[in-house]
């Protein structure tokens, strides 16, 4: 199972910028700026990886973002996550990006768009991965804040800009709506697509708020929604895809373990669920990974595998040519 799991062709949709950097490429930043929070050996690393909860792993994701500090920066995390992905046989990658991070350093936004547009370039000539970007709102900051994330999404856009999302902790939010909103309308008339996360460690309440005022298109994790029949009758109907990241939820302590997930019933349930791996290195985890733990704990065969990667492919960015190219090599891939 473990080898058609690595040969299956993958798409990406929930990925942050920051945390899909991985080992190596952690300690390039850290060594090319020496004075920065983050240890800058492997070891010292992977222990710098070890949450207590949310709020701590908020913490390190803040210390390993202090390390971005120039467009140079930008563009090393791009091709690693591509060069790791593609390791992987994903094909395609919606990578979350979140401007107000690298406007915190001094970096201009035409300078951060310049970078992620060379790398992405360069991410398909190298790697053979195509690369589309979100760009997010880190939740609980304040408007002036929020309607920059929606400055530079208008008016410096990369290429492959796709999506608008909203992150950080969902309690946060709160003070906030009605900018988040208004963001949201103004990203969706502009023609992206919303992308928040909700119900990752809040209950259903952020769901039904993601898909009746921000108009969701897909909900980041969506792991409370079963806690609400009305709102799982509501998602199987409507077909929202929820971009599932079980080891992440482990390890930021929404959840004791992944036998505890609520993908079995989510499946049983008949929504639309795709696979993610969220921040990877930080959960020492990777997207192939992810496919191999569900497999693992939850018994899930070929079948059920080749589903959730073609649900990754529909739920995507990716245009109709794209998309029937990678379902294509899916099918092929399980009729062997």
């Amino acid at each position: 199972m473990h080898e058609f799991i690595d040969a299956l062709p993958k798409v990406e949709l929930h990925v942050h910028l920051v945390g899909s950097a991985s080992v190596p490429t952690v300690l390039e930043l850290a060594r090319r700026h020496p004075d920065g929070p983050v240890p800058a050996s492997e070891a010292e690393l992977r222990d710098f990886y070890r949450f207590r909860d949310f709020p701590h792993f908020i913490e390190v994701y803040q210390a390993v973002n202090a390390l971005v500090r120039d467009p140079e920066d930008v563009a090393t995390l791009v091709l690693g996550t591509a060069r790791d992905l593609a390791a992987q046989n994903a094909r395609y990658v919606e990578l979350t990006v979140t401007p107000h991070s690298h406007r915190l350093v001094g970096m201009a936004p035409a300078a951060v768009t310049e970078a992620l547009d060379t790398a992405a370039r360069q991410a398909r000539e190298q790697h053979g991965v195509q690369m589309a970007y979100i760009f997010d709102i880190p939740a609980g900051l304040p408007g002036d804040i929020i309607g920059g994330t929606l400055d530079q999404a208008l008016n410096h856009p990369p290429e492959a800009l796709v999506g608008f999302g909203l992150g950080g902790l969902e309690q946060a939010r709160a003070g906030h709506t009605e900018a988040i909103r208004d963001a949201f309308r103004a990203a969706r008339a502009a023609g992206l697509r919303s992308l928040p996360h909700a119900g990752e460690m809040t209950g259903p309440e952020t769901i039904w708020e993601a898909v009746e005022e921000l108009g969701a298109e897909r909900i980041g994790h969506g792991l409370s929604c079963v806690q609400d029949p009305k709102l799982v009758a509501h998602l199987r109907e409507t077909q929202i895809p929820l971009e599932v990241c079980p080891t992440s939820n482990v390890c930021t302590g929404q959840i004791p373990d992944v036998a505890s997930h609520p993908l079995p019933t989510m499946l049983a349930e008949g929504l639309f669920v795709t696979l993610n791996s969220d921040d990877p290195p930080m959960f020492d985890t990777t997207l192939t990974g992810e496919y191999r733990v569900v497999a693992d704990t939850f018994g899930l065969g070929r079948e059920e595998l080749a589903a959730l990667a073609r649900n990754a492919v529909t739920a995507s960015s990716l245009d109709e040519k794209g998309k029937r190219a990678i379902t294509a090599d899916i099918d092929a891939l399980l009729a062997t």
